[in-house]
């Protein structure tokens, strides 16, 4: 009887065990919780609307979120701790990197991680007002073309357009803006003829529906010296063929563009594990119940993942990707250099920030030298000079 018994507690050891991890691969998630995400008219906060609304039918989670008409507006709350997360553009690899804005006294480089990002048939460009003709980014030059105060990511990829076209800020009319939607009204009023935006966001929609109407500068993939420019200002754009769009992009009438994730969803790199694990999990099992209830929402799809990118995975989120079977050696030895990368960037800025200038605009130049000497000294790519 009490070999019996002993082989009744040993064939049930598996069992206890497999429940065990059964029980710590479950959704735990607080709550509530706390985002940031591009202002209320945009896809950005759209979607997040669509994950908030997920979370708390499926889990009880309630997301508040914060809306931010410009860069600093959505990452300050991160930085300091009053959100868990952010819906962020393409400024959160700025951050990653400690550049452009980040290249400041006040941010420096930021200690992020990503969680998961949407990329789907929309694309990032220019939106041009439809009544000037405007095919391609060359046919930019001497329009009035906005600049949004405080946002980096905008400006820089019109930059990168603009570059595409062989064209400068100096080739157009900067038009100043406070905020990204008041530059899409300023289209539509007739005070500046350009902006950049993702394809889908509800601004697009309007100028599509106003009586300048809207178009969408082509650019041609077989076009190799225009990919060169736009990629020396903006190495993270990638070809992309726009299905989904505001004045009747679809499949039947695609436009050939650039894109990159967005919105790309960050937190700090002190999220708690368990958090980031149970979020990610979320999203992908429960993707069917918000993959439809906002423009571009379905880019968070797994297939739609680019597990090779350029910021480095939260470890919660490395975990889920390894429980599912889809990370391998080749992703880990990339998550190693990211984070290899970033560790470096922040040492450099530690060592830095103590004896820095004063002045603001050699306090800049003299950080992104002490920044250019350690990854040169590692032998990393500056990507920005």
């Amino acid at each position: 009887m009490r070999r019996f018994a002993l082989r009744l507690a040993v064939a049930g050891l598996p069992l206890l065990f497999g429940a065990s991890a059964s029980l710590a691969s479950e959704v735990e998630l607080p709550s509530t919780m706390a985002w940031t995400a591009y202002g209320t008219n945009s896809s950005g906060y759209a979607q997040v609307v669509a994950i908030g609304n997920m979370l708390q039918s499926q889990y009880g989670t309630a997301v508040r979120i914060l809306p931010g008409d410009n860069d600093v507006s959505r990452m300050t709350p991160l930085k300091t701790g009053r959100v868990d997360l952010c819906a962020c553009g393409i400024a959160s690899y700025y951050g990653a990197e400690g550049v452009l804005m980040f290249a400041d006294r006040d941010w420096g480089p930021q200690p992020i991680r990503l969680i998961t990002t949407s990329k789907a048939s929309f694309g990032l460009s220019i939106a041009v007002a439809g009544d000037l003709g405007v095919e391609t980014p060359a046919d930019l030059r001497g329009k009035r073309v906005a600049y949004i105060r405080g946002d980096d990511a905008l400006n820089k990829g019109t930059e990168a357009y603009l570059a595409f076209g062989g064209l400068t800020w100096d080739d157009v009319e900067r038009v100043d803006f406070p905020g990204y939607a008041r530059s899409f009204d300023g289209i539509i009023a007739g005070n500046v003829d350009a902006s950049f935006t993702t394809s889908v966001t509800p601004p697009a929609q309007q100028l599509a529906s106003s009586p300048r109407g809207i178009s969408w500068p082509v650019l041609d993939p077989n076009d190799a010296e225009g990919w060169e420019r736009m990629r020396s200002v903006a190495p993270y754009f990638q070809p992309h063929q726009v299905t989904a769009g505001a004045g009747g992009v679809s499949a039947d009438n695609p436009v050939p563009s650039a894109s990159y994730p967005y919105p790309i969803v960050i937190g700090n790199e002190t999220l708690d594990d368990d958090v980031a694990y149970s979020l990610i999990k979320a999203m992908q099992e429960k993707f069917d119940s918000y993959k439809d209830s906002a423009p571009g929402a379905n880019g968070y799809a797994l297939e739609n993942q680019n597990l090779k990118w350029v910021i480095p995975f939260h470890e919660g989120v490395v975990r889920y990707y390894q429980e599912t079977g889809v990370w391998n050696d080749d992703l880990q030895a990339h998550q190693d250099y990211l984070v290899r990368r970033q560790n470096l960037i922040v040492e450099a800025w530690d060592e830095f920030i103590d004896d820095a200038p004063s002045d603001n605009d050699a306090f800049t130049q003299a950080w992104m030298n002490a920044r250019a000497g350690a990854l040169n000294s590692a032998g990393m790519d500056l990507i920005f000079e």
